[in-house]
């Protein structure tokens, strides 16, 4: 069975798209019996018309509501319902094209080995194609070093198997934002992740509700995720890595910080360089 978990706040202007996008997946062939398959959609907390769009759908989807915990509870509570050996997650503001399913689980059968793969996406912002930079590049396999700078893990493109999951763990309440970013390092250090080269998914980008948009400073979550890492298990060149990379990251909060006058932050800050810079 596949498990798709949308996790939704407030975003019923998206949500009916978002999941026309997961009915019109030609894996499923328009029946629900065809492949054996579950929709979850977990509100949380909205306030808008999210229910309605739902009630839309039928019994073709399943619908969970919870009090307002943010995405990654949303997340995981969608991981907790789950019946699925293979999980993929939407963004209630993404859509995925037809064939999307279909090309990831024909790649995972062809290769028993491989517990997760990502596909190639397109980018919208305000309804105009947007064409990602080169630090976006996506890699495939063994790409610890390069999930590090910036999150390259597109939770909208990824098919997983479950154990990938009850191997690494779920996703981190704790962070605010960046908890994808914490997750594709967990997950780069213990298995290779695949790339697909077609675009199977459409990201739609900017209006306001981005947590992108409603953090300032987001190495600040992310150096919360490097620090996290150093946990793991690490080898000496990966432990190298990530120090680097959390100074860096660092120097980089610091000088916005001075620019601001915190000084609560950039005692914070210049005390992290100090501890991880060799």
């Amino acid at each position: 069975m596949i498990s798709v978990i949308i996790p939704t706040y407030n975003r019923a202007c998206f949500l009916k798209e978002a999941i026309s996008s997961v009915l019109a997946q030609d894996y499923f062939s328009g029946e629900k019996p065809a492949h054996d398959w579950e929709l979850l959609i977990i509100d949380d907390g909205s306030d808008d018309e999210t229910r309605e769009v739902v009630s839309g759908f039928g019994n073709r989807v399943d619908y969970f509501r919870q009090e307002h915990k943010g995405v990654s509870a949303a997340r995981n509570a969608g991981l907790g319902l789950a019946r699925g050996t293979f999980i993929a997650y939407l963004d209630s503001d993404d859509l995925w094209k037809e064939q999307k399913l279909r090309l990831q689980m024909e790649f995972l059968a062809a290769h028993p080995e491989a517990q997760v793969c990502c596909t190639e996406e397109i980018w919208m912002r305000q309804g105009r194609r947007h064409n990602p930079m080169k630090k976006h590049r996506k890699y495939s396999g063994w790409i610890f070093d390069k999930v590090l700078p910036l999150c390259l893990l597109s939770l909208s493109s990824a098919l997983f198997r479950r154990a990938v999951f009850e191997e690494i763990g779920n996703f981190d309440e704790g962070l605010p934002a960046c908890e994808d970013y914490d997750l594709g390092i967990r997950l780069a250090q213990k298995m290779p992740i695949y790339f697909l080269k077609e675009p199977l998914i459409i990201k739609r980008g900017g209006h306001p509700d981005q947590l992108s948009r409603q953090f300032w400073g987001m190495d600040r979550f992310r150096v919360r995720a490097l620090e996290k890492a150093l946990g793991l298990g690490l080898s000496s060149e990966q432990e190298t890595l990530v120090r680097a990379e959390i100074v860096k990251k660092s120097r980089i909060l610091l000088a916005g910080f001075m620019k601001r006058g915190n000084q609560e932050e950039i005692r914070k800050y210049l005390a992290i360089i100090e501890k991880y810079e060799f």
